[in-house]
């Protein structure tokens, strides 16, 4: 149910409004491009300057438009547990398929504080739970034992592993096993991590590439290591511009020069240098990404 390709969607922005049109558009884009799940209001959907209303209205409009085609993973974490609670129980609600649960941030618990507060959540909402372990944005991460402890829940099922460490993935499903699906956090790190039994990746490239990511990950299940090695490489300055700037600054850039967004941030994010914006647009044209494309 959770293997393939994840798009970690972005959230598309109109004079300081969600734009509800264009975000319907790129859900439709990547049920018609072969994406195997949408995951809503994360990092890249810039959750952290969605108001609560606003993370709600997002979650709804992508479950409503990926009507049952594709499933919807919603991020639902917060350093807060209490508003982490309120946050997956309306994901349950709005019909999601799955939440996406950051570790605590900034507050930096403890591994009993981290395994009390995805119990609690858990315990409260009854949704299959990912856990979201990604410590160079949160400053900590869920440990090995932790996620061992957690994984005994009947509604935590996995985790969104971006810590960038192939030993710690590798002593992650030595410890729990394959029955706790393991998702990519890492584009470049996508090959490596499944070719150890993680089952696809939650991406940032899918936005801009949806059926070369989908294509990876599908050769991947299927045990074919050279075609995923060469859509690997083939993507790899794609996915390694990405992150020219801090995420999602160079995806929604991408995006808006392939027409399907307006370029438009919330503050403190802001757009790409042209220094950088220049590097951007010369790697989508040499992979041919904005080969006859309207651009923004």
């Amino acid at each position: 149910m959770f293997s393939g390709s994840w798009v970690a969607v972005v959230t598309p922005f109109k004079n300081g409004e969600i734009d509800e049109g264009a975000l319907r558009d790129l859900v439709n884009w990547h049920v018609e491009s072969g994406t195997n799940g949408i995951v809503a209001v994360g990092t890249t959907g810039e959750s952290p300057t969605l108001s609560h209303n606003e993370h709600h209205r997002v979650v709804e409009i992508c479950v409503e438009t990926a009507a049952k085609r594709i499933r919807v993973m919603a991020g639902t974490g917060s350093n807060s547990t209490d508003e982490a609670v309120d946050l997956t129980v309306h994901a349950k609600n709005a019909g999601a398929d799955a939440a996406l649960i950051v570790n605590p941030y900034y507050n930096k618990p403890t591994q009993e504080g981290i395994y009390r507060h995805y119990m609690a959540i858990a315990d409260a909402a009854d949704i299959p739970q990912f856990l979201y372990n990604i410590p160079g944005r949160t400053g900590g991460r869920i440990e090995v034992p932790t996620m061992a402890r957690l994984a005994t829940h009947k509604n935590i099922i996995g985790v969104k592993d971006a810590v960038g460490d192939l030993n710690f993935t590798s002593e992650t499903i030595a410890r729990i096993g394959n029955d706790f699906t393991i998702l990519s956090g890492d584009d470049a790190l996508t090959l490596p991590m499944m070719s150890l039994g993680a089952k696809g990746v939650i991406s940032v490239a899918a936005n801009i590439a949806p059926e070369k990511i989908a294509a990876l990950t599908g050769a991947m299940l299927a045990g074919d290591l050279a075609a995923a090695r060469a859509v690997h490489f083939e993507m790899l300055d794609v996915i390694n511009a990405m992150f020219y700037e801090t995420n999602p600054i160079p995806v929604k850039t991408a995006l808006a020069m392939m027409g399907k967004i307006h370029e438009e941030f919330r503050l403190p994010l802001c757009p790409m240098s042209q220094t950088n914006r220049e590097r951007l647009s010369a790697a989508l044209n040499k992979s041919g990404i904005l080969s006859g494309v309207a651009k923004a």
